[in-house]
């Protein structure tokens, strides 16, 4: 379409896509699906797919995270090839928001970070990479999966600045703050030296 990235109605209407694919609690419907009840009333209280694995059903979460990577990188995907990255970046907030705070079940959803792995895949897969080194790098040195997660939101918007996708790099700067309120808990815990390690038992 021409000059839709000027047309604020559909940035709306892209926003509001987004919001509504992202709220989509995909840990909360597998639950019952798979006869494992309410997620939310196990482990971290969670709907991702960290707190689906509690469960201890492998296939549920698999799905789980699958779902919630979908659920960004459709709504994306969709945006950019039909008007252009204006409204994918509309559409990937609008996505990042429903995970973090779906209407349906009160505003409590999970940390966003499969969710922005999705965005990434559907506005521009190169950031994948950059955000898998990151955390496999972080996570191996640390043993500590929100920092892994911490350091690669933070590094995407960098990469993608330098690598010329300036859409892509303020679209997931935004989503990296929005990371890091989600996890101001794992951050305090980091900070006091009390955050769990990848493998550690739980108590």
């Amino acid at each position: 379409m021409e000059d839709a990235s000027l047309n604020l109605g559909w940035a709306v209407v892209c926003l509001a896509g987004g919001y509504a694919c992202g709220s989509i609690p995909f840990g909360l419907v597998l639950g019952y699906v798979f006869g494992l009840g309410d997620i939310r009333k196990i482990g971290s209280g969670n709907i991702g797919a960290t707190n689906a694995l509690r469960t201890g059903n492998k296939a549920m979460a698999a799905l789980t995270l699958l779902g919630d990577i979908l659920k960004g990188t459709v709504p994306v995907f969709v945006a950019l090839s039909y008007l252009g990255p204006f409204y994918a970046a509309a559409a990937g907030v609008g996505a990042f928001l429903g995970h973090l705070f779906p209407v349906w079940l009160g505003f409590k959803g999970g940390k966003g970070v499969a969710t922005y792995l999705g965005i990434l895949l559907g506005i521009a897969p190169l950031g994948v990479v950059v955000f898998a080194i990151a955390w496999l790098s972080v996570a191996y040195l640390t043993r500590y999966s929100s920092l892994a997660a911490l350091t690669a939101t933070l590094l995407v918007p960098i990469a993608y600045f330098f690598l010329g996708y300036p859409a892509a790099a303020i679209l997931t700067a935004i989503l990296t703050v929005l990371v890091y309120i989600r996890h101001h808990a794992n951050i305090r815990r980091l900070v006091a030296g009390t955050e769990p390690r990848i493998g550690a038992g739980k108590a």
